[in-house]
């Protein structure tokens, strides 16, 4: 993917950014690159879906289980580390989509 650059980062610096530019804006609006914090928002959205999928297929609870646990942790750790408000959305909405797939897993079978 193509490198931008930002040239409105505080400081007079330039940062490169990997990310697209609508999403870029979107997610970083202080204008410094958060790789970590988006890496993370992104995994737990990753994980709410495949929890939810998980969900609808009752023989996948154990796995749906799994991803909607390691989701919700990873989630709310990150709810603690975020930088920007654009990144928060993305993590509640990965945090309540993977504790919701967790919970149907649960109630399909569990964990085992």
């Amino acid at each position: 993917m193509a490198r931008t650059r930002s040239p409105d980062h505080p400081g007079g610096g330039h940062t490169w950014s990997r990310l697209p530019g609508p999403l870029h804006r979107l997610i970083n609006t202080d204008g410094r690159r958060h790789p970590r914090e988006n890496a993370l928002a992104f995994l737990s959205l990753g994980l709410a879906i495949v929890s939810l999928v998980c969900a609808a297929q009752p023989a996948w609870h154990v796995a749906g289980s799994w991803c909607g646990l390691f989701g919700a942790l990873i989630g709310g750790f990150d709810q603690f580390i975020s930088a920007t408000r654009g990144e928060r959305w993305i993590i509640v909405v990965g945090l309540i989509g993977s504790a919701l797939g967790f919970a149907l897993n649960l109630a399909n079978g569990g964990l085992t």
